[in-house]
């Protein structure tokens, strides 16, 4: 949840920004603070942490936007619908899903409570249909190199 705050903050988002104007903002933050526009060696290395933060945030942000997951909405249901867990992880209220097929999600903002429902369920792949997979903003990661 914090990464989403902060790319938030970093781009100064509202609810309802869509892809074309984040793309916009994305743009003007990366001109304001490429790094060749500085010449002096301590403005020019904060200007590449910045541009790099700026780029990770952008590319986050355009992951987890609900313009993405539309246009991947069938690939996306049809996977969680038909392809069982091969494994998770868990680590700050972000779960982590490796797929049958080697895809692999992010979920954020997933309680405690419901991480541990999830993972003494005995049908995981049940309770995470219901409990999780539209219930909390999610992204893909990829693909894992070898599919379990």
């Amino acid at each position: 949840m914090k990464r989403i705050i902060d790319s938030k903050k970093l781009f100064n988002l509202t609810q309802d920004t869509d892809l074309a104007n984040l793309k916009i903002i994305y743009r003007n933050l990366i001109k304001e603070w490429h790094p060749d526009k500085f010449q002096d060696a301590d403005k020019k290395t904060e200007a590449e942490l910045k541009s790099t933060a700026i780029i990770e945030a952008y590319h986050f942000l355009v992951s987890i936007h609900p313009e993405t997951h539309l246009a991947n909405e069938e690939e996306y249901n049809n996977m969680t619908s038909n392809v069982g867990i091969s494994k998770y992880t868990y680590k700050g209220q972000t779960l982590k899903i490796t797929f049958q097929d080697g895809n692999e999600y992010e979920y954020f903002g997933v309680s405690k409570n419901i991480y541990n429902n999830f993972s003494t369920a005995t049908a995981i792949s049940r309770y995470a249909r219901r409990h999780i997979f539209n219930s909390f903003t999610y992204r893909s990661v990829g693909k894992s190199e070898i599919a379990l």
